[in-house]
């Protein structure tokens, strides 16, 4: 079990460096979405079953597609509740939506945690006992999630909220990106603006013009565009692999409250 940078790296070792892999049957990724090109080249180069999962420390492992679901279920969705455990998914009034519609996770469940030491004002747990997770999620007929997004990483530019999980999966699929984040940036006009941090592949580049050219060819609304792209050698990152989105944000932040003196 591993995030999806290291099933990356994984995938460059058996295809460039002709590792063998064949003793790996499942490859259990979780820490962010996976992306549907990466899904299919792990299947193709390491012969593995690539399957989903989400969690927090908070909660420990929360679901999880099965063995046994097709491979589009951990391109498409981070599983459904693990025995114990219980999910909802609420609206801006919290109620409960019904299925399909995005809004904020709460966790119920066996592996809550019992609180923050000498921090009980940030346990965010209701009296019924559900956790607020602090994502954005939507959840299907079946109780399968798909997480979309921290509520902080929401981008809504003009009123309109931009789908950051879907348009990082689509430059994904570009054949020089190797690590692509995209995160909000002030603007004065729109409130947020939307900026692609991408690391090229080894001996590859990317460029602005080559990015909206591909997401023009992906058939993205172009009202989906990131405005700004920024080309960097690694991204910052836990040392589980997970892209730290929040030192991106607060640098472009800082950025645009310099150009404001």
């Amino acid at each position: 079990m591993a995030s999806t940078p290291f099933l990356m790296d994984l995938s460059d070792a058996v295809e460039e460096g002709g590792t063998d892999a064949s003793s790996l049957r499942i490859f259990l990724c979780a820490g962010t979405a996976i992306p549907g090109a990466l899904v299919e080249r792990a299947d193709r180069v390491l012969g593995a079953k690539v399957i989903s999962a989400w969690g927090m420390t908070e909660n420990g492992a929360v679901t999880v597609v099965s063995p046994s679901d097709p491979t589009e279920r951990s391109v498409n969705s981070d599983g459904y509740a693990l025995a114990g455990m219980e999910l909802q998914i609420r609206g801006i009034d919290g109620r409960p939506l019904p299925a399909g519609q995005e809004g904020e996770l709460y966790v119920r469940g066996c592996c809550n945690f019992g609180g923050y030491l000498k921090r009980p004002h940030w346990n965010n747990t209701d009296p019924e006992g559900w956790f607020d997770t602090g994502d954005i999620a939507r959840m299907d007929a079946m109780g399968y999630i798909r997480i979309c997004g921290r509520s902080k990483d929401v981008i809504i530019r003009g009123a309109e909220n931009i789908p950051v999980i879907e348009v990082e999966a689509l430059l994904y699929k570009h054949p020089a990106v190797h690590q692509v984040a995209i995160t909000a940036y002030p603007d004065e006009r729109l409130g947020e603006r939307a900026c692609a941090f991408i690391v090229p592949k080894p001996g590859q580049s990317i460029d602005f013009a080559g990015m909206v050219a591909f997401l023009e060819s992906q058939n993205l609304a172009r009202q989906y565009f990131p405005e700004r792209l920024e080309v960097r050698e690694a991204l910052p990152s836990t040392a589980s692999g997970k892209i730290q989105k929040f030192v991106l944000r607060t640098e472009l932040k800082d950025e645009f409250e310099a150009r404001k003196k």
